[in-house]
């Protein structure tokens, strides 16, 4: 039989986790893996654990949010030849959940990981040194990713995020930074910047979605400028969220690169995967590509 080490964070989605062990368990026995289970204890233990135990594994499934997800997987790129990896999500949003096509009931998830999924290769997105699974964002609503409670975002899920932005909106101000990618250079002041390789970001579908290709070796870039009145501001946010963006007044920069540098007069607070990530002038973002496995549903027809 076959060897599974399952990382769970007991207190993601409000403790649910815990009620769904028993199920989740006994999927993985059915399955025909012999399970070993760790419950994470702090802050970047599923790193720690990934890194240290998961070569001795067929595979490893972790549960929880997507915060726990990317601990896993960065855990797992220190590896020379990391085992495929299944995931059930837990957590408020949800975004890699989305993107994998993964059903949201623990059994059904599980089902998934550990047996009726493909294994899948995926891009890892590296910001500096700090790795990501689908989304490196600065400026605007940013820092409200990892300023929100975590009660708000258990209550009201993505909506909390939108809540707590809202809040934020007279602290914006616009960093000025140039921007390096591919061979060409961009120069601006950018309220919003956001490399991403997902389908879902904050519970929001991205502008020009369909170009999402999860092994491409590319990222989609979206950035705002600084726009001429607050009317253009609210123009380009609005377009940002929009499934069919419709931007008038030139604040929004769309684009696809394999790696930038972000350079700014201050330093510059990251989120990756919406945690903190990071502040410095100098910021490269480059592709992993097809860094590791992943275990996907089947997308819907």
């Amino acid at each position: 039989m076959n060897q599974l080490l399952f990382i769970y964070n007991p207190t993601s989605g409000t403790g649910q986790v815990r009620g769904a062990l028993a199920s989740v368990l006994d999927v993985f026995t059915k399955a025909g893996w012999i399970t070993t289970s760790y419950p994470t204890q702090c802050k970047g233990d599923a790193a720690r654990t990934a890194r240290e135990l998961a070569s001795q594994f067929d595979r490893i499934i972790c549960a929880g949010g997507d915060g726990t997800l990317s601990e896993v997987v960065s855990g797992l790129l220190e590896l020379d030849s990391p085992p495929p990896l299944g995931y059930i999500p837990f957590g408020s949003t949800n975004d890699c959940a989305t993107t994998l096509h993964l059903p949201r009931k623990p059994r059904e998830a599980a089902l998934v990981a550990a047996g009726t999924g493909v294994p899948v290769p995926i891009d890892v997105g590296m910001l500096n040194s700090a790795s990501f699974v689908y989304v490196a964002a600065f400026g605007a609503f940013t820092k409200v990713a990892y300023d929100t409670p975590q009660e708000l975002k258990n209550t009201f899920g993505h909506l909390a995020y939108i809540f707590a932005g809202i809040a934020s909106l007279p602290t914006i101000a616009p960093y000025h930074m140039t921007v390096e990618y591919d061979g060409q250079t961009l120069e601006d002041d950018f309220y919003f910047g956001m490399v991403s390789n997902s389908q879902s970001i904050g519970g929001i579908k991205p502008p020009k979605v369909e170009q999402v290709v999860l092994d491409d070796g590319l990222f989609e870039v979206t950035l705002v400028k600084k726009p001429l009145s607050l009317a253009d501001l609210t123009d380009g946010l609005q377009a940002l969220v929009s499934l069919s963006p419709a931007d008038r007044s030139g604040a929004l920069v769309q684009f696809q690169a394999r790696s930038l540098t972000f350079t700014s007069n201050q330093p510059i607070p990251w989120t990756l995967d919406g945690e903190f990530g990071g502040s410095q002038l100098v910021n490269q973002v480059s592709n992993r590509q097809k860094a590791l496995n992943i275990i996907r549903g089947v997308p819907p027809a």
